[in-house]
């Protein structure tokens, strides 16, 4: 077996891995970074990316639909090609994922390994059967894999996760969606407006990342006008059929057991971290809930003594925030730290923000509703705003959606927010922007807002909590200081 000896050892080359990699570069030319599976990270190969492809052809089928509503008359029928579809989602994912691999190809070929890694010690791993590496330090970015629960494995080969859907040559007839998350809710709808057969199952009655119960209850109608979501679904039984898989659940409005056929079974579950196949208990790491225990500022593990271990671990790896932006900057953070060591440092988080890409588009900023729920009743307020007669939303007939925006009694500061919105991706970085800078709501006030546009929506929120935290007037109805609609 081959003997290599580094400062510092990368797991994964996903989205954290590479930003590890490239931050402890700065400090060291002793780095390896090793990766068992393919290159290209999560992101681009069968995730962000591609799906965003898929909803830009469900946003266009939509849209011809929905043409006539403007006066727009498209003769004859529209027809979807699913090939066509398809073909172009894996053509533009090809070119995404080839650029991911033009950067690490720029990588010097010794500080690449190929191979599965797992701990011999603290700091030694053994990659495969060909390779040992004693390294100072060690970072965990191993990201993370889709999951489901053992019953949906009756459904066989029909049983596909977003690691299969992507590719896929042609869309099926018909879909059951398992799991309402972020995936669940993106694909099903993309599927949906594609011409698919969709039904979605939910367990615990959660969607998306909502937590707000008024922003919950408005998805749940919204969502439910397009194909249909049942968040707190009694299956009865998954069984594989001939092409197919049989699905018998409690219909949710009629109370009836049926049974129903479908093409392929979704599981969007979610992905947990890729920690098997680690032999992590040989690093002797402290854990908790199958995790290893970590600062999330320098994100440096514990041995099981609580001393500080010489092990980093960041992205999807440690289920914190699975977020691209999060992983790279986590990978940042976690291989400075793994090339300055000692000399531990505490990185900057940034606000959290979150999108779904439905239509209406979900989104989180700064602190949930479940945050502000910890904190003692009256010292916080809530402002609102209901899209459906927002000016610039009705203008697009994108006129659906609840803004909810949180604010502290006494100081004024704005706190965070969730919504389900219109264009709610760009609602979300502002908000997210002002609650990193520690804003007051009067000073986001302050700031223009131009007619007529959807910002003017977050306006009347913000006015609203205002109002609610006693530092400004009550809102005026149907107030036309910028134009009607506002």
């Amino acid at each position: 077996m081959q003997e290599k000896h580094v400062e510092v050892a990368v797991i994964g080359a996903g989205s954290a891995g590479l930003g590890a990699y490239n931050a402890a570069r700065a400090h060291t030319d002793s780095v390896v970074m090793i990766e068992g599976g393919p290159y290209g990270t999560t992101c681009a190969r069968v995730g962000c990316m591609p799906s965003k492809l898929l909803i830009a052809a469900a946003d266009a089928a939509h849209a011809a639909h929905d043409a006539k509503a403007f006066g727009v008359h498209i003769d004859g029928n529209i027809r979807i090609s699913g090939r066509d579809v398809m073909a172009r989602v894996l053509h533009e994912r090809d070119y995404f994922v080839d650029g991911v691999l033009e950067s690490v190809e720029r990588i010097e070929a010794e500080h690449r390994l190929r191979g599965h890694a797992r701990f011999e010690s603290a700091t030694t791993l053994i990659i495969d059967d060909h390779t040992r590496i004693h390294a100072e330090r060690i970072v965990i970015a191993t990201g993370s894999s889709p999951d489901y629960p053992e019953f949906l494995k009756a459904a066989g080969e029909r049983l596909v996760t977003n690691n299969d859907l992507f590719y896929w040559e042609d869309l099926p007839e018909s879909v059951a969606v398992f799991g309402p998350g972020v995936v669940g809710l993106e694909l099903g709808q993309a599927l949906s407006r594609l011409g698919v057969r969709v039904r979605v199952f939910g367990v615990g009655g959660a969607i998306g990342p909502i937590s707000d119960p008024e922003v919950h209850k408005q998805a749940y109608q919204h969502f439910n006008e397009a194909f249909y979501l049942d968040a707190r679904a009694d299956t009865r039984d998954v069984t594989l059929a001939d092409d197919g898989v049989n699905v018998t659940f409690v219909e949710r409005d009629s109370g009836q057991e049926i049974t129903e056929r479908f093409d392929y079974l979704l599981a969007a579950t979610g992905r947990p971290p890729n920690l098997k196949g680690l032999d992590i208990a040989n690093a002797d790491l402290r854990m908790e809930e199958g995790l290893p225990v970590f600062d999330r500022y320098t994100l440096q593990c514990q041995h099981n003594d609580e001393t500080l271990a010489p092990i980093f671990i960041a992205g999807d790896a440690n289920a914190e925030l699975p977020l691209l932006h999060e992983a790279s900057d986590e990978g940042r953070i976690a291989g400075d730290n793994a090339g300055r060591y000692p000399d531990i440092r505490a990185g900057r988080r940034r606000s959290m923000l979150s999108v779904v890409f439905t239509e209406p588009q979900i989104a989180l900023a700064g602190l949930t509703w479940s945050d502000i729920q910890k904190r003692s009743k009256g010292s916080y307020a809530i402002g609102e705003v209901d899209f459906s007669d927002q000016g610039r939303a009705r203008v697009m007939r994108k006129n659906r959606g609840l803004l909810r925006v949180y604010g502290e009694q006494g100081s004024g500061l704005f706190l965070g927010a969730e919504m389900i919105a219109p264009e709610a991706e760009h609602l979300a970085h502002l908000l997210a922007w002002c609650h990193q800078q520690r804003m007051t709501v009067a000073q986001m006030l302050e700031m223009p807002f131009y007619h007529p546009c959807l910002e003017e929506g977050l306006r009347t929120a913000l006015r609203n909590l205002n109002a609610e935290l006693r530092q400004g007037p009550a809102m005026a109805l149907h107030c036309l200081d910028t134009g009607p609609g506002c």
